[in-house]
């Protein structure tokens, strides 16, 4: 039941981010801009999740891989949500920005 939960609020098996960023997935880094500023993954964008609906139009191909990081991955798993009731199908959550950069380097 717990299993369950956890990945219908975003959380599910670990993905290989490594590998899908180096086949082209984009990171999108829902944090606040001042959060952003402060650190980020290189090549990363940021769009605010609180802002993420009116700005799916940033993100163009629908087919190509997402992988949304936060501070700790809870920002990132409501991302996900959205991004997946938007179309979206290739979501992952990468969880927080700096152990998601650990994974892709």
């Amino acid at each position: 039941m717990f299993k369950q939960l956890l990945k219908k609020i975003g959380f599910g098996p670990r993905a290989d981010y490594k590998q899908l960023f180096e086949n082209g997935a984009i990171i999108v880094d829902v944090r606040s801009v001042g959060e952003y500023a402060s650190g980020h993954i290189s090549g990363s964008i940021n769009i605010p999740v609180d802002q993420l609906s009116g700005n799916v139009h940033k993100l163009k191909d629908k087919n190509q891989p997402i992988i949304t990081c936060c501070a700790s991955g809870m920002r990132s798993a409501s991302a996900k949500a959205i991004l997946r009731s938007k179309g979206f199908e290739k979501v992952y959550n990468g969880g927080g920005w700096n152990s998601l950069q650990r994974l892709i380097k």
